[in-house]
């Protein structure tokens, strides 16, 4: 959302295992706390689209701080741990 508007279904797809129940709520309280906004566009079908409000936009540094953090220090299950740190992965195999 920090460039471009988005659907819901494309917010369901970048986080896996993310149930749309759960999504659902955590969207409407972004919007109740005016970080995001909910448009519908009036097509068959219609179209509702997520954009970020000056508000959220303001979040960008927090987010992207953040994103470099976990990029960083959260190993994706699927990453052996010499691709991700060969550094950490080396220390923990003498143990």
């Amino acid at each position: 959302m920090l460039h471009d508007a988005v659907r819901f279904s494309e917010l369901r797809q970048a986080v896996p295992g993310l149930s749309d129940r759960l999504l659902s709520e955590r969207l409407k309280e972004l919007e109740a706390e005016g970080i995001v906004v909910r448009v519908v566009r009036p097509e068959t079908p219609v179209r509702v689209e997520y954009h970020l409000t000056e508000k959220g936009r303001a979040l960008q540094s927090v987010i992207e701080a953040v994103s470099a953090w976990a990029e960083r220090w959260i190993e994706l299950p699927s990453a052996s741990p010499e691709s991700s740190h060969p550094e950490e992965a080396a220390a923990t195999r003498g143990r």
